[in-house]
């Protein structure tokens, strides 16, 4: 089957962190059109596989893919001819009514719906805990890892959030640092960096953000953001492989493909054998 041929289906994803830029990337490989938005000050801490750098730096990739910042309809229908993938500084979607998407992803994860309507778009899927299905959106998609991870519901909600990160080489809350106190952020390590337990990794506010484990920094915020206190702000993985921080996670992948999914079994496209998209 030809991979190739572009689907005119637009996708409009709201948030552009590693998770909502996973999806992106599964998205933009199956030939759909895809729009991001984010915060005018990025916080995402996974940022070398995050799409919302473009907003600071003008462009980012991800793998094989690239986002270029956009401020107009215009400037976004430049960027899909390019075959790169437009992002706006506009965290509440206000494009929305301009770009009209044919699907509305709600990937903030935020933990709670921050202004999502299942009205927004003729399909409007939701990830993670906060949104029920058939009242905020067509479908949720489940966000915590293990058994049920990547799981479509079309009634209900997502598992509840226990506010303790998901565990992985055998490490779950000691894995990702918290703001000291509140103020600028200042990183003394980069993303890719071997780091040992004990070791401090960043500064905020003068206070020393400290590893309690060792392994590579897989995420860390970007210097000159004002973190409150309690703010995510870096991220360990203790396997300790530094090509992960390079490339999207399971996790990532398995969502977008999850939405995929839920695009198709809520009529959003069908295709035919050959490729070509038969309908909307």
């Amino acid at each position: 089957m030809e991979t190739s041929k572009k689907n005119d289906m637009l996708v409009l994803i709201k948030g552009a962190g590693d998770l909502a830029s996973g999806v992106a990337l599964r998205l933009f490989r199956a030939g759909l059109r895809v729009a991001m938005t984010d915060l005018p000050v990025p916080t995402a801490i996974r940022r070398t596989v995050s799409f919302c750098p473009a907003i600071t730096e003008g462009f980012a990739r991800v793998e094989d893919a690239v986002a270029r910042l956009a401020h107009t309809k215009a400037e976004a229908e430049k960027i899909w001819a390019d075959g790169e993938i437009p992002v706006f500084a506009d965290p509440e979607a206000k494009m929305l009514t301009e770009l009209r998407p044919d699907v509305l992803v709600d990937a903030v994860l935020a933990k709670r719906n921050a202004g999502t309507a299942i009205t927004d778009a003729p399909i409007v899927l939701a990830l993670g805990p906060g949104f029920t299905a058939w009242e905020d959106c067509h479908a949720v998609i489940e966000t915590m890892r293990g058994h049920d991870l990547g799981r479509v519901y079309y009634n209900g909600s997502a598992l509840p959030n226990t506010g303790v990160p998901g565990e992985i080489g055998g490490y779950a809350a000691e894995r990702v640092m918290h703001a000291p106190a509140a103020g600028v952020f200042h990183g003394i390590r980069e993303i890719g960096d071997l780091v040992e337990a004990g070791k401090t990794i960043a500064l905020v506010g003068g206070a020393a953000v400290v590893t309690p484990i060792g392994g590579v920094l897989r995420g860390l915020l970007a210097d000159g953001v004002y973190a409150p206190e309690g703010m995510k702000c870096a991220d360990v993985d203790p396997r300790a492989k530094r090509e992960h921080c390079f490339t999207v996670s399971d996790k990532a992948r398995s969502l977008g493909g999850s939405v995929l999914e839920a695009i198709g079994a809520l009529g959003g496209f069908r295709l035919s054998i050959n490729g070509e998209e038969s309908a909307k």
